[in-house]
């Protein structure tokens, strides 16, 4: 099995959101995070990644994360009035839209069971064939219902990649929620192993990511750094995942450098 890593994330609580109808999301996500078989690939998925090229975890914690930052960031923007048109250009409800996100989230990343490059291709077919088996259990989902669901997360998933543009609101939240895990746990396992690649040194250096409603934006992401390598996590990638997401005029980042004695970069703002 592959080594888990131990960077902080909190399991999403649909009790604490009241501002979108998530009873559908209710129902599918506990199914979803006991499947054998999506257990299986969060866990499989990080031996290419982590043990095999010494990158960042990308298995079991890195999705948690993403998936809790992808639905928090879903509920600010619907309290926020940002229109989501990926369900809704599909017929389907409103509810369904928080279940494509989780749905993303969750799969994102499988392809790395093939290799970590162009993973995001690769997690095409292995999601397809998840979902295909995964969603006709729930009976509000007829065969239509599964076919539209299964593509709105099928192009939020491509739509991680930076090289494929995201066309759906739900797509840009996974974009941008799968940059927002950068905290130093993340490069636990390449960091004790001695790797001080610029991915893994440039994590160790934030401390800490929230989310919270944004005083003249939906949404406030607020980023706490130890040093001015963690301009890079904030500066490259984040950058990168917001630009071309749609939801750039909707969410503001402050990067701010806590440590006294390091003020090479004190404050970055996107």
């Amino acid at each position: 099995m592959a080594e888990s890593t131990e960077h902080v994330g909190h399991e999403y609580d649909p009790e604490a959101d009241h501002n979108f109808p998530d009873q559908r999301l209710n129902t599918v996500l506990p199914e979803l995070l006991s499947d054998p078989e999506v257990v299986t690939y969060l866990e499989a998925q990080n031996v290419n990644a982590v043990t095999r090229k010494g990158y960042n975890d990308h298995g079991t914690k890195h999705i948690e994360i993403v998936r809790n930052r992808a639905l928090n960031l879903y509920n600010l923007l619907k309290g926020g009035s940002v229109a989501f048109n990926g369900a809704t250009e599909q017929g389907l409800d409103e509810a369904d839209e928080a279940v494509i996100v989780a749905l993303a989230a969750t799969l994102h990343d499988i392809g790395h069971v093939v290799h970590r490059d162009e993973h995001a291709y690769y997690s095409i077919p292995l999601a397809a064939d998840v979902l295909d088996r995964f969603l006709p259990q729930f009976d509000f989902y007829d065969t239509a219902d599964v076919v539209r669901v299964k593509a709105e997360v099928l192009h939020a998933i491509l739509c991680h990649h930076t090289a494929e543009d995201p066309l759906t609101t739900e797509a840009g939240v996974i974009r941008v929620a799968d940059a927002l895990d950068m905290e130093r746990g993340r490069s636990r396992i390449p960091y004790e192993k001695g790797g001080r690649g610029i991915n893994t040194l440039s994590s160790q250096a934030i401390e800490s990511v929230s989310l919270r409603p944004g005083d003249g934006t939906a949404v406030l992401v607020e980023i706490e750094m130890v040093n001015a390598a963690g301009v890079y996590q904030v500066d490259n990638l984040l950058k990168a995942k917001l630009r071309d997401s749609g939801l750039e005029s909707h969410i503001r980042i402050v990067a701010v450098n806590t440590k006294a004695d390091d003020q090479l970069v004190e404050r970055i703002e996107l």
